[in-house]
């Protein structure tokens, strides 16, 4: 019998997914395997809590999760970065979110030594991640993990154009579709964070890992 294909990549995805997560146990993080990006949606819903207020991360994931509507309209304190409002007020938001009791994200590349790292144009997002919301809900599907941090510095570069070109940013890379390492106003790659371990707070840090690729 021959195996499909798609099979076969959800198979590969699921190794390295539950590979990865006890990797992640072993840095001291709250690592749990999910089958798919439904699973992963209520599992963030299952963690927080009725009433607790909630940052959010720039992130193709969260979109595809379908979970920013829900924060909306349940019972939560949502600083929500994603109004159609002036920057200026949404940087106001990011900052005020700096406080919050979860910040919900995704990363942009998962070592195999367990570091999360990324790459922000504003830098709430890997501000967030190291210090500030009380708790921290990372979700990354499996195709999101990397070698090394130099693995995870490639795989950046190569998806950068595309979040530029989904923002609208007036990147040259949104132009031609490869990195130009410019020095433009509305350059997505300023500032760049490594988690090196979930450790200093217990209990911090849950990482959802999807055994499916999900994301940029």
């Amino acid at each position: 019998m021959v195996i499909e294909m798609n099979e076969i990549k959800k198979w590969k995805y699921e190794c390295n997914g539950k590979g990865i997560v006890e990797i992640l146990k072993a840095k001291k993080y709250n690592a749990i395997y999910v089958d798919n990006i439904t699973e992963a949606r209520e599992k963030v819903l299952e963690i927080i809590p009725k009433g607790a207020s909630i940052a959010l991360g720039g992130s193709v994931t969260l979109n595809e999760m379908d979970i920013i509507d829900t924060f909306r309209k349940g019972d939560y304190k949502l600083y929500d970065r994603y109004q159609n409002l002036p920057f200026p007020e949404i940087v106001e938001i990011m900052r005020q979110s700096m406080v919050a009791d979860f910040l919900v994200t995704s990363t942009n590349a998962i070592t195999k030594k367990g570091e999360l790292v990324n790459m922000d144009c504003s830098g709430n997002r890997a501000a967030g991640m190291i210090f500030g919301p009380k708790k921290v809900i990372v979700v990354a599907g499996a195709n999101k993990i990397v070698e090394d941090i130099e693995a995870a510095e490639k795989r950046i570069k190569d998806v950068a154009m595309m979040n530029a070109k989904r923002i609208n940013h007036k990147t040259p890379c949104a132009e031609t579709g490869c990195c130009q390492d410019c020095d433009v106003k509305d350059r997505v790659c300023n500032y760049m964070s490594i988690v090196n371990n979930g450790g200093k707070f217990e209990d911090r840090f849950t990482v959802i890992i999807v055994g499916e690729e999900i994301g940029y």
